[in-house]
């Protein structure tokens, strides 16, 4: 289930589930036509709620290895890197989406059959997978980071390793981790720079947020080196400009426009922009931008 609470990286806290709900939406790009996106969707009147619910609306099937299993109704649950998946958080979300299928409007309104689970995570979750061993449950491998679970399960369920999958195939996802390699966050950078649109765009920059912070000795590396840290601003410049237009017109609500004007910092400061030169571009005071970066890294 979705976690208002992140997970501490050294000083900081990360927020792993809004960039992961990006990183979704990144990979199943080419089809995203074909699927309704809800973050966080609420399966009752209660405060349960799923991290990502996918509707197939009919058009065709999912071409990406990660949506292969998909049906009609797609549950998706993400476990950030420090989070367990055990049998019992296995076997509660198979419970969500018993609750998901006795909530439709009429009687046997959602099929069974049209209902799939996917579990996300950034290790392979081993004392699930002994359990699985112990008791014959039978676990197939259809390609690298990708298990299908065929028993002890109501709905055809998945879980995804992000480390296991090809990082070339799965940029984004891959991406949502500590543990990056230099040529993983060159790769990620070399795949934003080839996006055009600017939903895709946003939902990039999230996603590179996360990266930046989550492996920020690997960051600062990037920034000392000229040459990445112009490419990097090459890349963020356009969408940052896109957002600091939206953030002007008339009408954005005040909670998103901060939202969207402190990402717009961090960002800049990532990229080794002076506090003197990002309240410049963003027209703030240099206290102001001071009082963010302390903020996001967890000193205030």
């Amino acid at each position: 289930m979705y976690k208002k609470k992140g997970v501490l990286m050294g000083s900081e806290e990360i927020q792993w589930h809004p960039p992961y709900v990006a990183a979704m939406n990144l990979e199943l790009g080419e089809d995203r036509d074909k699927l309704v996106f809800i973050p966080e969707y609420t399966l009752n009147t209660g405060a349960l709620k799923i991290d990502l619910f996918m509707e197939n609306k009919g058009h065709g099937s999912v071409r990406n290895d990660i949506g292969k299993i998909f049906r009609r109704y797609n549950i998706v649950e993400f476990k950030s890197p420090d989070d367990m998946l055990g049998i019992d958080v296995f076997i509660k979300v198979q419970g969500y989406a018993c609750l998901f299928k006795a909530y439709g409007e009429k009687a046997d309104g959602r099929k069974m059959e049209e209902i799939t689970v996917s579990l996300i995570r950034w290790t392979k979750p081993d004392k699930l997978f002994g359990y699985f061993k112990e008791h014959g449950v039978e676990v197939e491998n259809p390609c690298k980071g990708i298990y299908y679970i065929r028993e002890m399960v109501l709905f055809p369920t998945q879980i995804i390793v992000t480390k296991e999958l090809d990082s070339e195939k799965h940029r984004w996802l891959c991406a949502l981790s500590g543990q990056l390699a230099e040529q993983d966050l060159r790769g990620l950078l070399t795949s934003i720079s080839c996006l055009e649109g600017k939903m895709e765009k946003e939902y990039a920059d999230s996603v590179l947020e996360v990266a930046l912070r989550a492996n920020r000795g690997l960051a600062e590396k990037l920034r000392r080196d000229d040459n990445m840290s112009k490419t990097l601003m090459e890349i963020m410049e356009p969408v940052l400009a896109e957002v600091r237009q939206e953030c002007m017109r008339e009408g954005l609500k005040e909670g998103r426009r901060e939202g969207r004007r402190e990402g717009m910092v961090y960002a800049y400061y990532e990229m080794n922009l002076s506090t003197n030169e990002i309240a410049q571009k963003l027209q703030l005071t240099e206290e102001e931008v001071l009082e963010i970066i302390r903020k996001k890294d967890g000193q205030l």
